[in-house]
């Protein structure tokens, strides 16, 4: 029988026209080109994660879905049939990211097998002066938006947020948004890779050619009342406590301060995600331990029980509600 641990994978790097080589500063291996996404955990057609440590090294975490599907992800983590239920990436915006939204599940005009998209970013690093796109001035509705996309003057229409290290933004699907360029961040989502495109300043992709844009999804799809997006500041958490940083029907995220052991525990109900998001320290479970340092994932399977994080680290923890 397989000893339960925490699994770490092999992440996906993903050529993007706005990235850059800044995942290099976590020690991760980049191929060559502008790198924008590291998929760190992910079960979808277009980037499957495969196991880098232990027993399980070499399986894809599709292949960890069929054999230990419901004790691995929980009860509420595991759908039959269904994939993993979030996606996790790291990202460098060395460019600005297009202006886009992302629709919700129950949008007809999905990608067939595709979810909507909900997400949240933490704000890993950020050069001074940098911002992002966060939603719609107020009043704006579909007809504004849509004349303002056919005149070319959308950004009149968007709201500018300044963005520092250690801000988290909450983006349900509906939030028109954009990363800009300067930086770093996590983002835990749904396991979606449905984006729609609004505008994309007229650029040429990494083929030379304009990138497509979808206009009438994205009106579509817009929510013009809100949908409930939300951001906070995360510097006011003591030593080993948690804050609550981003809440949705798919995924609560927490940051905790490692500053002394930690004992913590998994549920039957659902897997954990930890990302390290500064520090070094170590992550011990019945059986086994391991260094850990920013930069890197784990996936937690819901049966692994306790386990101690220790060492000066800043953790983002994901779970399924």
């Amino acid at each position: 029988m397989t000893q339960v641990y925490p699994l770490q994978f092999k992440p996906e790097m993903k050529e993007r026209i706005w990235g850059g080589r800044a995942l290099q500063q976590f020690g991760l291996e980049l191929p060559e080109g502008s790198i924008g996404e590291g998929w760190m955990i992910g079960d979808h057609p277009n980037g499957t994660t495969k196991v880098m440590n232990g027993e399980l090294a070499g399986l894809g975490l599709d292949e960890i879905r069929e054999k230990y599907g419901r004790e691995y992800f929980g009860t509420k983590g595991y759908v039959e049939g269904g994939r993993f239920p979030l996606l996790i990436k790291l990202l460098d915006c060395n460019d600005d990211l297009s202006i886009q939204v992302h629709p919700t599940d129950s949008y007809e005009g999905l990608p067939k097998g595709e979810l909507g998209k909900t997400e949240m970013w933490y704000i890993l690093d950020a050069k001074p002066g940098a911002k992002i796109i966060y939603g719609l001035q107020e009043g704006v509705d579909r007809a504004a938006l849509a004349s303002a996309i056919e005149e070319g003057r959308v950004m009149d229409c968007l709201q500018e947020v300044p963005v520092e290290a250690g801000d988290a933004f909450y983006i349900p699907a509906g939030t028109v948004h954009a990363l800009c360029a300067g930086v770093v961040v996590a983002e835990i989502q749904q396991n979606s890779d449905t984006t729609y495109r609004v505008f994309d300043y007229n650029r040429p992709g990494l083929d030379g050619k304009l990138r497509e844009l979808h206009v009438e999804d994205s009106l579509n799809v817009t929510a013009y009342e809100g949908a409930g997006a939300s951001r906070m500041k995360t510097d006011a958490i003591g030593d080993n406590e948690w804050l609550t940083i981003a809440e949705s029907p798919y995924f609560i995220v927490e940051k905790g301060l490692v500053r002394a052991p930690w004992q913590l525990s998994t549920t039957p109900e659902s897997f954990v995600i930890l990302v390290i998001a500064e520090g070094e320290g170590s992550l011990s479970w019945d059986g086994g331990k391991q260094a850990v340092k920013a930069g890197e994932c784990f996936l937690l399977p819901a049966s692994l029980g306790g386990y101690e994080l220790d060492g000066h680290l800043t953790v983002l923890r994901s779970v399924t509600p």
